[in-house]
């Protein structure tokens, strides 16, 4: 295997998981320049170099964790379709999935499709570890996404000023 502890791309029906490349910056400031994108996430819009600074740091998460976040290409156009794969910021309670996807790609079922593509990756390469989603209580649409996988509640706490849930995903061999 190389440096990193998970395969640097992988595959799905309608998407290839890959690393960011530095164009990725402008796709992904079309969702984090939107409200309704960063409302339970960031809390505010970004600038354009915001954007590409956090882009940067999905993209860097690799360097410092051995995994990260996989940019979204959507197999059928080559377009950027968003973000998914595994984070865990210094804050954040352990290994999670995450997702945010780009207005344009948001209800064709990209997200659930990406996050079980990682849910597979991360089974196998961190076997007895299922990971968590971490996501603000009123973020409706990252709910259903995670129930939408298998993943479960298991529990709710403050974080950042905010209420956030923790969805458990399923361990493997278990249904979802």
């Amino acid at each position: 295997m190389s440096e990193f502890e998970i395969p640097t791309r992988i595959e799905s029906a309608r998407l290839i998981l890959r690393p960011f490349r530095e164009e990725d910056w402008r796709g992904m400031h079309t969702h984090y320049s939107n409200p309704e994108c960063t409302r339970h996430t960031l809390g505010r819009v970004l600038s354009e170099g915001e954007s590409w600074r956090l882009t940067a740091t999905l993209a860097g998460h690799w360097l410092l964790r051995g995994y990260g976040p996989y940019a979204l290409e959507e197999k059928s156009s080559g377009a950027l379709v968003g973000a998914a794969g595994l984070w865990y910021p210094a804050d954040f309670p352990e290994r999670e999935i995450k997702w945010a996807l780009l207005p344009a790609f948001q209800g064709r079922g990209y997200a659930s499709e990406a996050a079980r593509a990682v849910q597979a990756m991360a089974a196998e390469v961190y076997p007895g570890q299922p990971p968590i989603s971490f996501i603000h209580r009123d973020n409706g649409a990252s709910i259903r996404v995670a129930l939408a996988v298998g993943a479960h509640l298991e529990d709710e706490v403050d974080f950042r000023g905010g209420r956030f849930q923790i969805y458990r995903h399923p361990a493997p061999g278990k249904k979802a």
